[in-house]
């Protein structure tokens, strides 16, 4: 008797195993866009003010979402009813927090932006239990404290303790996760019918104006002085981590349930943390490695839904 797999059964397989391969390649190429997003952000504030930086990015994403509505036939606009909504994501998601984000990395490096940023997840199940009455569950609020006591030691540990200027960056960087967070919860309890594309395109170009219009009024760039390294980076901000890794985390979405996909938030400070220490020359201490150690793994428990622990719980 021969035990040889049929044709048809060795092709499955060898599809099953090419979607696998297929979906760990676009999982890594998430992490590696959003890990290289801060040190990206770092480079273009060198010599392009924070307000016209976050400008000049989503002017230069706009138009391929634009396309992307074209393409995918999603509508332009937010539904009727939605104004107040659409407002709030203009301002609340895109424009506030991401100048936020180019003001606190003038005074943060990249690699500790990232891990302030990665804390966004845990106001989403802040806001969840206050807005959405979600229960929070014992080891969720253990989570939440030691990460946040880990983040504590991280700051103090870089010397951020004794300079008013680090501290307001972290301050700026820690708001614009809140408002992220904030928008998160907004967007589930009044945005869920809302398309991805038209959540990101008309917002993602009036927020670019608005930045770019506030920078020329107030920071007057000297469109001679930004270097070319910087424009590189706008261009990768625009591009590769805005248009480029919403497409491939859109097509995600449909691979992966959410609570594997939102562990991107746990692995992309890793990959910032490196790059950003090799860019900017600094040494990695071991302080800085163990408490964002304790950090991620803390912030990846409050991922885990309560009922999943108490199954296993049960079962164990």
């Amino acid at each position: 008797m021969s035990t040889s797999l049929a044709p048809s059964a060795l092709e499955s397989a060898h599809r099953s195993w090419a979607a696998i391969a297929v979906t760990c390649v676009l999982f890594a190429i998430v992490c590696l866009s959003w890990g290289t997003t801060w040190l990206g952000i770092k480079i273009a504030v060198e010599t392009v003010p924070p307000l016209t930086a976050a400008g000049l990015r989503f002017l230069i994403a706009f138009p391929l979402f634009l396309a992307l509505t074209l393409v995918c036939r999603e509508p332009l606009y937010f539904p009727k009813g939605k104004r107040g909504f659409f407002a709030f994501v203009t301002l609340g998601y895109f424009t506030i927090p991401y100048y936020l984000l180019n003001h606190g990395e003038m005074f943060v490096s990249s690699g500790l932006t990232a891990l302030l940023f990665s804390a966004m997840p845990v106001f989403i199940l802040i806001f969840s239990a206050v807005l959405l009455k979600e229960r929070i569950a014992l080891f969720q609020v253990f989570g939440i404290g030691i990460g946040f006591f880990a983040l504590y030691m991280i700051i103090v540990s870089q010397g951020l303790h004794l300079d008013y200027a680090g501290i307001f960056g972290v301050a700026a960087i820690l708001a614009a996760a809140i408002m992220h967070g904030l928008a998160y919860v907004l967007t589930k309890k009044d945005g869920a019918d809302i398309s991805v594309i038209t959540y990101n395109t008309l917002p993602i170009g009036i927020a670019g104006v608005l930045l770019t219009l506030t920078g020329f009024i107030i920071e007057r760039p000297d469109f001679s002085e930004i270097s070319v390294r910087s424009w590189g980076a706008l261009v990768y901000l625009g591009i590769v981590a805005s248009v480029g890794g919403f497409i491939v985390y859109f097509v995600l979405l449909k691979r992966l349930r959410p609570i594997v996909l939102s562990f991107v938030f746990i692995i992309f400070p890793v990959i910032a943390i490196i790059i950003g220490a090799w860019y900017e020359s600094h040494a990695i201490s071991r302080e800085l490695i163990i408490y964002s150690g304790i950090l991620l793994a803390c912030f990846a428990i409050t991922k885990l839904p309560a009922r999943w622990l108490v199954r296993n719980g049960e079962a164990s």
